[in-house]
């Protein structure tokens, strides 16, 4: 078994990492950390060749040649991403703004990604997160949009419907010409008081630098409201404000240069060109005009002005820069390769003898526990429960399967008051297997029923419902018992590590492989509602599937 999952980890190792000294630096990471059985850094060392979202399904290969007792704690030090999309809506006119800023697009040659959040503000609040891949906006795929486009889309609807997926990491870039690269979330180096410091084309979407106002202007009895407006270019349209004279009209009322006008007297200003905009300014004595606050700044800036912002561009560049290089330097691990490299071989070819000799003791010791196992079953239950004849699957048309049921286990009946005892469970009935430290749920089953299959074991904390539907069972088409829904905010959706179309294999140690849908119902009801605060389910993996662009 160990030999077939380190070739399945080699064959995706290959399958995503070209360069040859990547290769070597995750193979000796995964050998030091069996060394000396540090799990933070071994998770930190990662990060540093899984550096890019193609590569993180790694983390999901790595996963099974990590000990079963440090597993909970990998999957809690690794980034996790979303199968599903998660849709919000925001308002676009909150007083506050979106509170959320955003950087990448077409040009880039990367998607949009949220690199930063007002804290407390509308985009915090409905649960987005830094490092989540933005997919639709109000109902239009972005995949071929650039930055800009994209804000533009955001500004045509007062309620801004979102569909984003977690990603967990950032792209990184100084310029279109400049190489694409990625940082983890917790890597991210951001100043929050600055909505326009990005290095992929950040932009403030709604935040305090880029947040719409309107302002209310009398012409009556005045010379005019004392500014100027000017077409943007074909890259940025729009309406600008290009000059406001000191203590005008327009000045009284905060307008600015760089303002950009969006709708004048109700009139939407996005596609007027200057000749009509000037026109609507002029033909009414009172004026509402609604603005985004220093969207076109840059076009006005002065010389000065722009080689100030161009040295603070600089500046935060090289502060990039000078963390990575700290980053590097504080990693033991570079500085053990330099040493190591010249006796890596060497030491390859001396444990050779030792892994493989390893490996043959740890197979006798599993056949062993294996017939052990098997001896105690046949002890326990041969005589009670004769083994069941295999089943013969024809090629016929089987009718519609069953209705799907979701089981409702709000844990209210405790008449069962067994102790639970974290994994140790007692043998008392049938179909049972016993829970000990370091259990591997591979030996509960037959090598013919878990070939072929990725066999984990969950331990869900008992926290108001499970909220999980099954269907199925061995006298259906399936001829398994499968997920079919996990509800939001129940006890599986919270521990996430179930999905729909896994197979539940056991519960509780029973095991469920040859069993109907009503039986198997009865055992995770009753297994939820005995005393206990946890609950032991042995799943099979679904096979990962490609995302979505739907919910």
């Amino acid at each position: 078994m160990e030999r077939k999952v380190a070739r399945e980890f080699r064959h995706k190792v290959d399958l995503l990492i070209d360069n040859d000294a990547e290769k070597d630096y995750l193979y000796d990471v995964l050998r030091m950390y069996h060394q000396s059985m540090n799990l933070p850094v071994l998770v930190g060392d990662l990060k540093y060749v899984i550096n890019e979202p193609s590569r993180l399904p790694l983390f999901e290969a790595i996963r099974p040649l990590i000990p079963l007792k440090h597993q909970v704690e990998y999957d809690q030090l690794t980034p996790k991403r979303s199968r599903k999309l998660k849709e919000v809506r925001l308002d676009r006119l909150h007083p506050e703004g979106l509170g959320i800023s955003v950087r990448g697009g077409v040009e880039f040659r990367c998607g949009l990604f949220i690199s930063q959040l007002v804290k407390g503000g509308q985009a915090d609040s409905v649960g987005l997160q830094v490092g989540d891949e933005i997919i639709r906006i109000n109902g239009y795929s972005i995949s071929s949009c650039t930055h800009e486009e994209v804000i533009n889309l955001i500004r045509t609807k007062k309620i801004v419907s979102i569909k984003v997926r977690h990603v967990g990491m950032i792209p990184v870039k100084s310029s279109p010409d400049d190489p694409l690269k990625w940082q983890f979330v917790d890597q991210f180096v951001s100043n929050p008081g600055d909505g326009k410091n990005s290095v992929a084309g950040l932009a403030s979407s709604g935040g305090k630098n880029h947040k719409e106002k309107k302002v209310f202007i009398s012409l009556i009895g005045t010379k005019g409201m004392g500014c100027s407006v000017s077409s943007g270019p074909t890259q940025k349209p729009g309406i600008f404000i290009s000059n406001v004279k000191p203590h005008s009209l327009s000045a009284e009322v905060g307008l600015e240069v760089g303002d950009q006008i969006v709708e004048v007297n109700g009139m939407d200003f996005s596609n007027v060109d200057h000749k009509e905009a000037v026109k609507v300014l002029k033909s009414s004595p009172t004026l509402t005009i609604t603005v985004v606050t220093g969207a076109g700044r840059e076009l006005f800036m002065t010389e000065e002005e722009k080689q100030r912002d161009e040295y603070r561009h600089e500046m935060e560049r090289q502060e990039l820069m000078r963390q990575k290089r700290l980053a590097l330097e504080s990693n033991k691990i570079v500085k053990e390769q330099q040493e190591k490299e010249k006796l890596r071989k060497l030491e390859i070819a001396q444990k050779a003898a030792e892994e493989e000799e390893r490996y043959r003791k740890e197979m006798e010791q599993i056949t062993a526990e294996e017939e052990k196992l098997k001896k105690q079953w046949e002890e326990d239950w041969a005589q009670k429960e004769p083994p069941k004849p295999p089943r013969t699957v024809a090629a016929e048309v089987h009718p519609p399967p069953p209705p799907k049921h979701r089981l409702d286990l709000d844990a209210q009946d405790h008449r069962v008051a067994d102790d639970l005892n974290g994994l140790n469970l007692k043998e008392s009935q049938k179909g049972f297997q016993k829970y000990v430290a370091d259990f591997d749920p591979y030996t509960m089953f037959s090598p013919d029923q878990i070939m072929g299959k990725d066999v984990r074991l969950l331990h869900i904390k008992k926290e108001g419902s499970l909220d999980l539907a099954v269907e199925g069972g061995i006298n259906s088409p399936i001829g398994k018992i499968v997920v079919s829904a996990v509800y939001e905010g129940g006890a599986a959706d919270k521990h996430g590590g179930i999905v729909k179309g896994d197979e539940i294999m056991a519960v509780n140690g029973k095991i469920l492989l040859d069993v109907k849908l009503e039986e198997a119902q009865a055992t995770l009801t009753k297994a939820w509602n005995m005393g206990g605060d946890w609950i032991d389910l042995v799943i099979s993996v679904s096979p990962p599937k490609e995302y979505d662009d739907e919910m």
